[in-house]
């Protein structure tokens, strides 16, 4: 209360002041000799200016009041000034705040500089009370009619500070005289709600994008569990029949397989430590793996091995060497009358390590073709896992049969296959 009756005093009071030194002076330049009593009609006259300004002070005061919900010396005045602090860097907060200016209602003239992070415009005035109806239409004539808005971002780390003036069009001098009934106020207002709907709007997104992330993440390690878990089982059951069968014809030979199926499902069963398999590692389950085998193929398989033990610590994706190993004999060895050979070759690069697994068996035939999910599960895996940083690639092999390559980075994967080795 007592704000706006300052603010009403001290404006009538500049008004009263002015027309009090120009009355004189008008009186004493043209009125001097003049005999009649002239000091009523500037009474009256003067009388009726006080009241124009009281009514327009109240007009503006009642004007902020309905913005603001509260009037102070700071809403009060026609020139306006906002410290933002913007929790992003500096060119994202002069974007913001960029944005929201263009929006503002009457814009007419921006004027941008990104480089010293600046903004100048010019706004067309809305006068509420301007109509024909109004008492100092009159007045019109001397009012501004735009307002300007300077607009400057400061860096500070990874936000931005954000200085913003919102004022008339005119000199500071004039606003003991003249109100804008809110305007910039309403501006400088409108500019921090935009600006910060913006942020908000961009902490959503922010938030949407880490949770899509984390759930592509979940589905991706989903994924590679089910792609892991996808063991071929007639392998267990072959394997069991032959030697519950060999129990009663050859005890020792099916105590062999059974200590090699013992290895080999001791290495196929799921992680539970958080370090990544190794390539030797997956030889040994795959050593367990052709030992079963050769219990039942005999002389029909061989088997040749060549990898550097520098190469056996190097890390690898889990089951991906046994599934190559499947494929080489299921399809080309074991379909082959006589059997044939399965190698196992491995190769430095300069980033990571290539595996190769050929055999001499039947090769691209129809009839050794397969249903081709091993190798689906492969191609999935690894591109889930290590995106574009890995290749698998097969091609026939010479004489006969067919050569598989898996190449994969030093690099740890993204954390896909870590995570489908603890399902």
């Amino acid at each position: 209360m007592i704000t706006s009756f300052f603010f009403i005093f001290r404006l009538t009071l500049a008004w009263f002041l002015a027309y009090l030194l120009s009355a004189i002076l008008f009186h004493e330049t043209f009125l001097r000799e003049v005999e009649e009593n002239t000091g009523g009609y500037f009474v009256l006259l003067g009388t009726f200016v006080c009241a124009i300004v009281i009514v327009t002070a109240f007009s503006h005061l009642r004007r902020v009041r309905l913005i603001t919900g509260a009037v102070d010396a700071a809403a009060l005045s026609n020139r306006q000034r906002r410290q933002i602090e913007i929790p992003f860097e500096a060119g994202v907060a002069f974007d913001m705040v960029e944005a929201a200016i263009r929006e503002l209602p009457g814009i007419q003239e921006v004027e941008t500089a990104r480089d010293s992070l600046q903004v100048r415009a010019k706004v067309k005035r809305f006068d509420p009370y301007r109509g024909d109806a109004s008492p100092w239409r009159l007045a019109e004539y001397f009012r501004t009619r735009r307002n300007q808005i300077l607009m400057t971002v400061t860096p500070n780390g990874d936000a931005g500070s954000v200085t913003l003036l919102c004022e008339p069009e005119r000199s500071a001098w004039t606003d003991g005289f003249v109100v804008d009934f809110g305007t910039n106020l309403e501006n400088a207002e409108a500019i921090v709600r935009s600006v910060t709907r913006r942020v908000a709007e961009l902490r959503r997104r922010e938030t949407a994008s880490v949770t899509q992330t984390a759930t592509e993440k979940e589905l991706t390690v989903a994924k590679l569990s089910l792609l892991h878990a996808q063991v071929e089982p007639h392998f267990l059951y072959n394997t069991l029949a032959s030697a519950q069968l060999l129990t009663r014809t050859d005890p020792a030979r099916a105590d062999e397989m059974l200590g090699n199926l013992i290895l080999y499902l001791r290495h196929s069963l799921p992680r539970t430590e958080d370090a990544l398999s190794t390539l030797g590692e997956e030889l040994e389950r795959v050593q367990a793996y052709l030992d079963i085998l050769k219990i039942r193929m005999g002389s029909r398989l061989n088997l040749q091995v060549d990898v550097a033990p520098a190469q056996r610590a190097l890390p690898f994706p889990t089951m991906m060497l046994q599934t190559l190993v499947e494929n080489a004999i299921k399809h080309g060895l074991e379909p082959k009358p006589g059997g044939g050979t399965v190698w196992i070759l491995a190769r430095t690069t300069d980033h990571g390590v290539a595996v190769t697994v050929a055999d001499d068996g039947r090769g691209f035939s129809a009839e050794g073709g397969g249903t081709g999910i091993g190798l689906r599960n492969v191609r999935e895996r690894l591109r889930l896992a290590y995106g574009s940083t890995a290749s698998f690639a097969i091609v026939a092999n010479f004489p006969s049969g067919v050569a598989a390559t898996i190449t994969v980075p030093n690099a740890a994967p993204k954390g896909a296959e870590k995570g489908a080795d603890h399902d």
